[in-house]
This record gives C-alpha cells, structure tokens and sequence, in this order.
C-alpha cells in the first residue's frame, strides 16, 4: 500500500493529513510548524510515505529542507488555482 501526507502550515501548527492509494484517509494529526516536529509527527505514523506536500507558504523553504534533511519525500506545491480568461 502506498501513503501520501498533505500537510496544512501555518505560522505555528500544521495539520497533516494522511492518505492510502486509494485517496481513503488513515491518519490525522497536528504538529507544530518546525521541521524536527514535523519529522517526528511523520516518521511516528510508521507508515511509508510516498510523497509529502506542503503547501507554498512563508515557511515552505525551512520546512521542506528540514524534512528532506530528514530523508522524508516533501515537495512543494501551489495550491491558487490560475486564472481563466
């Protein structure tokens, strides 16, 4: 079974949200916004995670380098939906 992490962040506490294959939800939880918490929060599901998204944010950059220091799959995503014309 494969597992992804989305994660919500904001300036003090980011909500995570983990998913299977099949878009079904396993696990929700809340950590704080600092990479170490972040990677304890994570690395404590026991779950192998395929990919975790963090959403583009102030934070992002400290964050996502916090966690790939860790070995963990983040990316960073851009959550705005452009603009049609």
């Amino acid at each position: 079974m494969k597992y992804f992490a989305g994660l919500d962040v904001s300036l003090e506490e980011t909500s995570i949200c983990i998913v299977d294959q099949t878009g079904r939800i396993v696990k929700e939880a809340r950590a704080l916004s600092d990479p170490q918490a972040l990677c304890e929060a994570l690395k404590g599901t026991g779950l192998p995670l395929e990919r975790i998204g963090l959403e583009a944010y102030s934070l992002t950059a400290w964050l996502h380098d916090g966690l790939h220091a860790e070995g963990l799959p983040a990316t960073c995503i851009e959550t705005r939906r452009p603009t049609r014309r």
